[in-house]
């Protein structure tokens, strides 16, 4: 399969004004691939597809996303399903004219290899091809007229999965795409593993910090970039009045917000290598709660080690005395052999009192404890 192929395919169905019913009359031009007899061939089709470049990634929309109903993390072409609805047993998306669907579903308690059976006699279901593993499944082919990948996975009794599928006549941009999803599919994702680099999720969470009672906030520049809608829970939306990416500190304001205690980063600095950092993890990390968490960390150089969990992008690092050291930065690294891991450097509090004189905000102090004065972000994205 040719990827010049499957990029110009994805292009024209990113294209505005384009529906992705005029895109399956395009891919219909080209010569239909006969579809193979069904087997029970061990090689599993969706490891033999060639991946999609980053480009057609890019121009699916290719997020990240955390799927709250069923728990699993699962990468999304969000440009070619923008229709969103809750299903049956989890969550569902599909494109405009119906001919891509996706669905996420949840198990409390079954049995992989019965799922197996189950799937593999699904109602006008033709498997192509299936690989059946301890803990996982994945089977392709035909169901009705339309293409099939279901992905599934277990823990303890707990079954995780999705289904994808797909009009036969968008098969050359869709079958990169949907193999794509089911290699990338977590059922039971580590809540402290970093998502790929350069793939943001579609819904990311973070700590911000209340710096002042008329409704500003700092946090980190990466969690506020790119948000179509952010909101703090319990105080409303907030707008991004400003950032500096040098520092990558960016400034929120919840307009009409009561009782907001603000930092104490007109006080002493915090001093030594031993801190604690304060925030709120993401929702995986505490089983969907949102509550202010502590972390012990220690400082080297700029660097915090060990990094903290997903959500504490935007927290606040105090000493042992309990004084303001600096805001922490949380970023997603490529390591070679390692994949991709969190990293968490410190944003020095001599730093964040410089940006927020230039944006004329004078640093309070504060005889309230930090955990007052850290609060959830919450970034929409497209």
């Amino acid at each position: 399969m040719k990827i010049a192929g499957i990029v110009a395919g994805l292009l024209v169905l990113a294209l505005p004004g384009i529906p992705i019913d005029a895109a399956a009359k395009i891919a219909a031009k080209k010569p239909a691939i006969a579809a193979k007899p069904a087997t029970d061939d061990p090689d599993s089709a969706v490891e033999n597809i060639e991946p999609p470049s980053q480009g057609a990634l890019a121009a699916a929309g290719w997020r990240i996303i955390d799927d709250l109903v069923t728990g699993a993390r699962l990468g999304l072409p969000s440009a070619l399903v923008p229709k969103i609805a809750p299903a049956r047993m989890g969550s569902r998306w599909t494109s405009r004219g119906g001919q891509i669907d996706i669905e996420t579903f949840r198990l409390h308690e079954g049995a992989l290899a019965a799922l197996f059976d189950t799937e593999r006699k699904f109602r006008r279901r033709i498997v192509e091809h299936s690989t059946l593993s301890p803990d996982s499944f994945v089977m392709s082919g035909m169901q009705g007229l339309k293409r099939f990948i279901v992905r599934v996975q277990s823990s303890g009794g707990e079954l995780r999965g999705v289904t994808i599928l797909f009009d036969q006549a968008i098969e050359g941009v869709m079958a990169p795409i949907a193999a794509a999803m089911a290699n990338s599919y977590q059922g039971f994702p580590d809540p402290n593993a970093a998502a790929p680099p350069g793939l943001r999720r579609s819904v990311e969470y973070g700590t911000a910090i209340v710096v002042s009672g008329q409704g500003y906030l700092i946090t980190s520049a990466q969690i506020a970039d790119g948000c179509q809608a952010i909101a703090i829970p319990g105080f409303g939306h907030a707008e991004r009045i400003a950032v500096d990416k040098a520092t990558d500190v960016a400034l929120l304001r919840v307009y009409g917000a009561q009782n907001l205690i603000p930092a104490a980063l007109a006080g002493d600095s915090g001093t030594g290598d031993d801190l604690t950092l304060v925030g709120v993890s993401d929702p995986l990390a505490q089983a969907g709660g949102g509550v202010v968490t502590r972390a012990p960390a220690r400082r080297n150089a700029q660097r915090l080690d060990p990094a903290p969990k997903l959500g504490f992008s935007g927290a606040a690092a105090i000493d042992a005395q309990g004084r303001f050291a600096g805001m922490v930065d949380l970023q997603s690294t490529a390591v070679a052999g390692a994949g991709a891991v969190n990293q968490a450097t410190l944003i020095p509090v001599e730093t964040l009192r410089a940006f927020l004189q230039t944006q004329n905000i004078a640093s309070a102090s504060s005889h309230a404890p930090i955990d007052q004065s850290v609060v959830r972000v919450i970034c929409v994205r497209k």
